[in-house]
């Protein structure tokens, strides 16, 4: 692991990414309460997407939403702690895995954020099939999905070739 002030200007560079892509979510999130929060409605926008006004208590797909505080203050300890550390923790891993990291970083600390000022995180992309609907999301949800998905692809991408 090196840890040399060369280190210095790639970790820099993560929290920075972890800053933007959170700064992203936060934008597409107030746009939301704007659009499809206040009045609440449904916009449809493709066949198989729509924009909807969701409030989740919980963590992915609603799950725990039923805990009160101590799940809300838990999973905003727990992501804010996720989103601080995860970049440091990554800065000696392969490259996807650290793009992957960021990612995960900075879609914690958008739903966090979401907890601490309204309680609840926004969630508003509703995708579907006829009546099947994926639970619906955000951009801070697509970046731990895609995040989680690159470190886990990471080993199998960045196998040693054998010589």
């Amino acid at each position: 692991m090196n840890h040399d002030k060369r280190s210095f200007p790639s970790l820099l560079t993560a929290y920075i990414g972890v800053l933007g892509l959170m700064g992203v979510d936060q934008v597409t999130k107030q746009m939301a309460l704007a659009a499809v929060f206040q009045p609440p409605r449904v916009i449809e926008v493709l066949p198989f997407f729509n924009l909807v006004p969701v409030w989740n208590t919980g963590m992915s797909f609603g799950m725990l939403s039923g805990g009160g505080d101590l799940v809300k203050w838990g999973l905003t300890i727990l992501a804010l702690a996720v989103g601080a550390l995860l970049p440091w923790i990554a800065r000696s891993w392969d490259r996807l895995s650290r793009i992957g990291a960021i990612l995960m970083a900075s879609g914690a600390l958008g739903n966090a954020i979401d907890r601490m000022i309204y309680g609840a995180v926004i969630d508003f992309i509703d995708l579907f099939a006829g009546q099947y609907h994926w639970p619906a999301f955000n951009v801070a949800d697509m970046g731990v999905t895609i995040g989680a998905g690159m470190m886990i692809l990471a080993p199998f991408i960045n196998k040693p070739q054998k010589s």
